[in-house]
């Protein structure tokens, strides 16, 4: 990974400690980035673009979704945030510090990272649970799945919470998973939340239960969201669309419909006329 040789924790922490007041909502810019090496590494089957020229800024709490085509530099971006790689050029801050200044540990203090692709571990549901906080209580694990609106379904289940889920969960269905996932960054309880909204199209009632959960999840988060659900993008305060490794449009939905470009073309693709699930969209 290219995150080179980083700093140690605490100075790390040292500067995490300036960020904003405790607990308070955390701004991200990111200016010029531009990121060969990570999507070199990020390729796998399909070779995605590098990131070039990449200027964005979100205010605290604010929601900014990412769009566009697969592979289209969506993925590398939330990769640079929490350091999975560093820029080739360029910066990417934090309320204004640049995050190579901050050590891996002191990034994952503050940033919550919720997949596509929820991993669980051949463990009961509390011990998968407290992977994010390990010292956290049995009622705070609880406060944590009804927000994720997962307790009721966990408490059905043989064992509850002392339930074993299986080798990467296969006991739960996909929608079970993507909520204990959330249940998980509750109990972490970031300051900005990166996430990946998942592709795979759910029944009717698990779609409602899942995006119930991310908007309480979300709620006074600054968060980036790689979107897939028309409803995450209509909340969003700012759209950036990607196209091959840049950033060509950005606004709001309705001001991004009005301009009649790449956004309006690929709202009305794969939204327009409601053939495809939402939840299996790739926009």
């Amino acid at each position: 990974m290219g995150n080179g040789a980083g700093m140690g924790n605490g100075a790390g922490s040292e500067i995490l400690a300036e960020l904003g007041g405790a607990g308070a909502d955390l701004a991200l810019r990111a200016a010029d980035a531009v990121a060969e090496e990570a999507a070199d590494a990020l390729a796998g089957d399909g070779r995605p673009f590098g990131l070039e020229d990449i200027d964005f800024s979100v205010e605290p709490g604010q929601l900014v979704a990412l769009v566009g085509p697969s592979g289209s530099g969506k993925t590398t971006t939330t990769y640079l945030l929490p350091r999975l790689y560093d820029v080739d050029e360029g910066v990417i801050e934090i309320d204004g510090v640049d995050v190579r200044r901050l050590s891996l540990a002191s990034l994952g203090e503050i940033i919550g990272f919720v997949t596509q692709e929820t991993y669980l571990f051949h463990a009961t549901v509390r011990e998968n649970l407290r992977y994010a906080r390990p010292d956290a209580t049995d009622r705070e694990l609880q406060v944590a799945a009804r927000i994720a609106a997962i307790h009721d379904r966990i408490r059905e289940l043989p064992e509850g919470y002392d339930t074993m889920v299986g080798e990467r969960g296969y006991k739960l269905s996909g929608g079970e998973k993507q909520r204990i996932a959330l249940a998980r960054v509750m109990l972490k309880d970031p300051r900005i939340l990166i996430l990946d909204e998942a592709t795979s199209a759910l029944d009717t009632v698990s779609e409602r239960l899942i995006q119930q959960a991310i908007e309480r999840v979300m709620r006074g988060r600054t968060t980036v969201a790689i979107a897939h659900r028309l409803s995450t993008i209509l909340r969003a305060d700012q759209i950036l669309v990607y196209e091959r490794g840049r950033i060509v449009e950005r606004g709001t939905h309705r001001g991004l419909l009005a301009v009649d470009g790449a956004y309006a073309r690929l709202y009305r693709e794969q939204f327009l006329g409601g053939a495809t699930p939402v939840g299996s969209l790739e926009v």
